[in-house]
């Protein structure tokens, strides 16, 4: 069963809605006689000094399903202030139903009016609340570059959750409803292709990121072979504890069953797994990358879904935080922690992290303002919420590796500051497999995984330039 997808009581108010727009699982067909629909346009990552579009095109076939079609992909792009009508500034002949333009060389600060076509046609948004809301950029055909903190950038890390290596059905709520979404007979499974293509994009010098933090459900259930596997490719990218750190989700939890006996030992005659491939159950991990702290919560629970806060790893990130309450620090958990998390999340308050130790969290970052960040999953979205104490501290949710909207958030740090930009992994297997799982909850997922603008890209004032 997935992990976090709407809740029964949405899940059955939305049967039958949306479902003749869902995606067929097939592969891409050539072109129909059929209209060509250039659709799903998002704008999905604005930096300083880029653009990044996505859309697809389909065409109908006879019994009205929707097929992908291989087409071209055209950009133009031009400032909103310039009389001139935008120009073209990306071109793609190669072709494929799955478009991922990214448009660099842009001015910080700018608006820019843009327009995505492909075989003759300009590209239109989903039907969706979160592109069709008043204002957005998918909506006006405006975006306006993100300003830069100032000073000198310091270093990016990426911030990535819920891989669920080993996972073979997505997107399913009450046993085996709403219908869910498989891989293609013949293709790896896509926990692997969208792990591959996570780790392919931090390779590239486009992106830069000096660290990857995983904030947990690494794993669909924490069998050996699942840990031992996903343990394999984060080190064929880097070295745990160097490059790549990661904490335990829920679904990376001790379990029971005779698949797991070959496993350490873990409390009420559960068998832990995970912890033989990372760390062991309810630890705090500390780091420090050029005097940036990076403390890992474990915030799994021996069985369920919330999350919890034992007293020891609690007492263990007391003392580091008092130790040094001014030097700053990152903080990431696969749990979030708000109460605006918990009441804006499908599945309920208690899905998050438990409220006293939400609370007991937040009074500790009172006192330590060195903390200005926390990065959580599980929830599979883009948001940012409200601190329920005066804490100065932003809980940001970074949506899901696995699934649509498919990929990841880099934090870049300045002298300054920081900046947050979502991304979409752009492989070509990575791009079929997120638009296919659009159609996951009969079509609702976008609006509840996406988020906004400015959820996804964002800059907020900090100083930094204590770091090196």
């Amino acid at each position: 069963m997935s992990c976090c997808g709407p809740s029964r009581r949405t899940f059955l108010s939305a049967v039958g809605w949306a479902a003749s727009t869902a995606l067929a699982a097939p592969g891409s067909v050539r072109a129909q006689p059929n209209p060509l629909l250039v659709t799903d346009l998002e704008v999905v990552t604005v930096t300083d000094r880029s653009v990044i579009l996505t859309w697809t095109t389909v065409a109908p076939d006879p019994s009205g399903r929707l097929l992908p079609v291989d087409t071209d992909a055209q950009v133009r792009l031009g400032p909103a202030d310039s009389p001139l009508a935008p120009g073209t500034v990306y071109a793609e002949d190669e072709r494929t139903p799955f478009h991922y333009a990214e448009i660099d060389g842009l001015e910080p600060g700018r608006p820019y009016r843009f327009e995505a076509w492909s075989n003759g046609a300009r590209a239109a948004p989903a039907l969706s609340l979160t592109t069709l809301t008043p204002g957005s950029p998918e909506s006006t055909g405006e975006f306006t570059t993100l300003m830069p903190p100032p000073g000198r950038q310091l270093r990016t890390i990426a911030l990535a959750n819920d891989v669920h290596y080993g996972e073979q059905i997505s997107g399913l709520v009450v046993d085996s409803l709403p219908p869910g979404f498989q891989q293609e007979p013949g293709l790896p499974p896509y926990p692997e292709v969208m792990l591959a293509a996570l780790l392919d994009d931090l390779r590239r010098p486009d992106r830069g990121a000096v660290a990857l933090l995983i904030a947990g459900d690494l794993t669909a259930e924490a069998r050996p072979e699942e840990s031992r596997a996903v343990r394999a490719h984060l080190d064929s990218w880097g070295k745990q504890g160097r490059d790549y750190f990661a904490v335990r989700g829920n679904h990376d939890r001790p379990h029971i069953g005779s698949e797991y006996q070959g496993c350490l030992p873990a409390p009420a005659d559960h068998y832990d797994c995970w912890a033989e491939q990372f760390d062991p159950r309810q630890q705090l991990i500390a780091h420090e990358v050029g005097g940036l702290r990076l403390l890992g919560l474990d915030t799994s629970e021996l069985d369920g879904s919330g999350g919890s806060i034992v007293r020891p790893q609690f007492d263990r990130l007391g003392e580091l935080l008092r130790t040094d309450p001014d030097r700053p620090t990152l903080v990431f958990g696969h749990h979030p922690v708000t109460a605006e998390s918990g009441l804006t999340n499908t599945a309920g308050p208690g899905f998050v992290l438990n409220r006293s130790d939400s609370l007991e969290l937040q009074t500790l970052y009172e006192r330590a303002p060195g903390v200005f960040l926390q990065h959580s999953g599980h929830t599979h979205r883009n948001r940012r919420t409200r601190p329920d104490t005066g804490c100065a501290v932003e809980f940001l949710e970074v949506a899901a590796v696995k699934e649509y909207p498919g990929g990841y958030s880099l934090l870049r740090l300045y002298e300054g500051g920081y900046m947050i930009n979502f991304y979409k992994t752009r492989t070509a297997a990575a791009c079929r497999w997120s638009a296919t799982t659009r159609g996951e909850y009969f079509g609702l997922l976008p609006d509840y995984t996406l988020g906004t603008f400015a959820d996804r890209n964002h800059v907020v004032l900090r100083d930094f330039s204590g770091l090196s």
